[in-house]
């Protein structure tokens, strides 16, 4: 017998109806074909029985052949599908933590000694759990644009705590090409005017399941990318007092017209590379966690490395 709890939610339905020959007055029965890709047939029946203007009740069929519903009662029999509900995993708890915990830190720069080792614990649950036990046997799951959601890597502090005006970090991330064996870091800069990368090349090659070899080929300069322009506001409060910008709106026209111009000339420009050598042009870095949305990675001096799949929900607060 096939019960509510055993419908599958993913078969399709088809609807047949035929008049009660019990009572004429009364609505018809529904009888609902359900269709498996196995080609194996459940019937059970939909039932709607009341006269017109009654207050209908809704119970449910427990026997798919089971005994006509009771005309009698003006009522309505009726088979409902439960929704299945799927709960999250431990992992999906735990990554989710992981990501509520760099909440604030500016991917590390900005971590507190108390989130750094809440961080470092999750991480270690995680490691532990680890779904890929041999991350460089599954090169698709390692291929595609990573985000950097935090490091533990002081060589990237300087940059990110840099106090250049009105530019930030919009973005770091490593792009990961199986076929070809190759890695790209880019840290992407925003300004009021335009954008720009500076990025690396490099070729990697597998050591071990978990740990890989880079070698830099070079360094790359993007040129800026045009964005919008400054939208400078009629009037700001400063000091419970309203300020008219409008007088300086002829100046920051000629000067984002001017600087406008610079960015187009510099665009039109092939981007600046710079061949890497030396000592420095080689690391290692070692994959300890990583499924299709998560990459927990460990690099010299153990240095430890979060990131997030491009388009993974976990890039959405």
């Amino acid at each position: 017998m096939a019960g509510i709890s055993s419908l599958n939610p993913f078969k399709t339905l088809s609807v047949t109806s035929h008049q009660s020959l019990k009572n004429p007055s009364l609505s018809p029965a529904i009888t609902i074909g359900v269709f498996s890709k196995k080609n194996e047939t459940e019937r059970l029946r939909f039932s709607i029985v009341g006269r017109r203007n009654s207050i209908p009740t809704i119970r449910a069929v427990e026997d798919e052949w089971g005994p006509e519903p009771n005309q009698e009662s003006g009522g309505y029999t009726a088979v409902a599908e439960a929704e299945e509900v799927v709960e999250p995993t431990e992992i999906d708890k735990l990554k989710r933590a992981l990501i509520d915990s760099l909440y604030g830190t500016d991917r590390g720069l900005k971590a507190s000694s108390e989130t750094r080792a809440e961080i470092v614990e999750l991480i270690t649950q995680l490691e532990a759990k680890n779904p890929t036990p041999a991350p460089t046997e599954a090169l698709t799951l390692l291929n595609g644009k990573w985000i950097l959601a935090y490091t533990s890597f002081s060589g990237l502090f300087p940059l990110l705590g840099r106090n250049v005006p009105l530019v930030k970090v919009e973005e770091i991330s490593q792009s990961i090409d199986s076929e070809n064996f190759t890695v790209q870091n880019s840290v992407k800069f925003a300004g009021p005017l335009a954008t720009t990368s500076l990025s690396t090349n490099a070729k990697f090659e597998v050591r071990s399941p978990k740990r890989v070899q880079i070698k830099f080929e070079e360094g790359i300069i993007g040129t800026p990318q045009l964005t919008d322009s400054i939208v400078l506001p009629e009037n700001v409060e400063f000091l419970g007092q309203k300020i008219d910008l409008s007088p300086l709106k002829g100046i920051v026209s000629s000067i984002q017209d001017t600087a406008s111009s610079v960015a187009k000339t510099i665009s039109s420009q092939p981007p600046l590379k710079i061949p890497i050598t030396g000592t420095n042009a080689q690391s290692w870095l070692l994959t300890t966690y990583l499924d299709e949305e998560l990459r927990i990675s460990r690099g010299d001096g153990g240095s430890i490395f979060v990131l997030v799949k491009e388009g993974s929900s976990l890039l959405t607060p």
